[in-house]
């Protein structure tokens, strides 16, 4: 391997990583790095100081121009728009240590990121996920320290009313996992309220594909009703599993060795807040990747 791509796949993880939090989408994601690639396999090596920060850059400027482009597809789409899910459980997006970290690749963040505009995206996911300076993100940008700061505090300013940062303890999420699972699965109506939250929503995406609610579902009963609707029923060769999916409890499903859709819940004070439910298959083909499924 040349130096020049052993220095590329050194960053390619982490350019994967900064790439997803701006475009919400894993093959988006990972088209930009390849072209980022490209960028670095041409640039002139004597302008390139630190290769980490050439490459943040040229992923950061690809991805604002992949989002002007992708908000007009995301307002024809059919139903509730969520990002594709992605396991988590190997770091795939970075370090899940803290409820910080599993917070910034959550399903639920990244929806609310759709708030706001592509640069303050940028500027909120550089300083939030990444840890840059304003001054960093100035010269990524090529904005001054000022502006940076304007644009941050004003995209914190959408954001921080709609952020739920109560951290979750991950073995008691687990144990409420199961109790909504087996309350699904069987049509316990009532098992199943036990574990919602009175302000609980559930959102579906089959983007038109395949069928799925396209209206946000709200309130205990409706949710549960709904929910316990759909989950109970025989599939043959269903198979269910519990797995880490963008920082969160989730569950896998795959029918006869195919991935068929992905369950992802928010866990807030012993409660489920937020049901997220993605079937359309053009967004479970990085997942079935790394399952082995594909």
């Amino acid at each position: 391997m040349s130096d020049l791509v052993a220095d590329f796949e050194a960053q390619r993880s982490r350019l994967f990583a900064l790439a997803y939090r701006l475009l919400g989408s894993a093959a988006e994601a990972e088209d930009a790095v390849q072209d980022a690639f490209l960028r670095w396999n041409g640039a002139d090596r004597d302008a390139v100081v630190t290769p980490a920060a050439w490459l943040a850059k040229v992923v950061t400027n690809l991805c604002l121009n992949r989002l002007t482009a992708a908000r007009a597809r995301r307002e024809s789409y059919v139903g509730p728009w969520l990002p594709e899910p992605v396991l988590t459980e190997r770091a795939a997006l970075g370090p899940m240590e803290s409820a910080e970290q599993r917070e910034s690749v959550s399903l639920a963040l990244l929806v609310l990121l759709e708030r706001l505009t592509p640069a303050e995206r940028a500027v909120f996911v550089l300083r939030e996920a990444f840890g840059y300076s304003h001054r960093e993100i100035a010269d990524v940008l090529d904005v001054t320290e000022a502006n940076s700061a304007q644009v941050y505090r004003r995209a914190r300013a959408h954001l921080d009313g709609a952020r739920r940062r109560v951290p979750v303890d991950r073995e008691r999420a687990e144990v409420i996992a199961h109790r909504f699972l087996a309350a699904a699965a069987t049509g316990d109506l009532a098992g199943l309220e036990s574990v919602l939250a009175a302000d609980v929503v559930s959102w579906a995406d089959g983007g038109g594909k395949v069928s799925a609610a396209r209206r946000p579902v709200r309130g205990v009963e409706q949710v549960a009703r709904y929910l316990t609707g759909w989950m109970s029923r025989q599939v043959p060769g269903l198979e269910v599993s519990l797995r880490e999916v963008n920082g969160e409890v989730g569950f896998v499903a795959v029918v006869d060795g195919r991935l068929w859709g992905v369950v992802v819940l928010e866990v807030v004070d012993d409660l489920i807040t937020t049901v997220h439910a993605v079937a359309n298959p053009d967004k479970l083909h990085h997942l079935a990747a790394q399952l082995g499924t594909a």
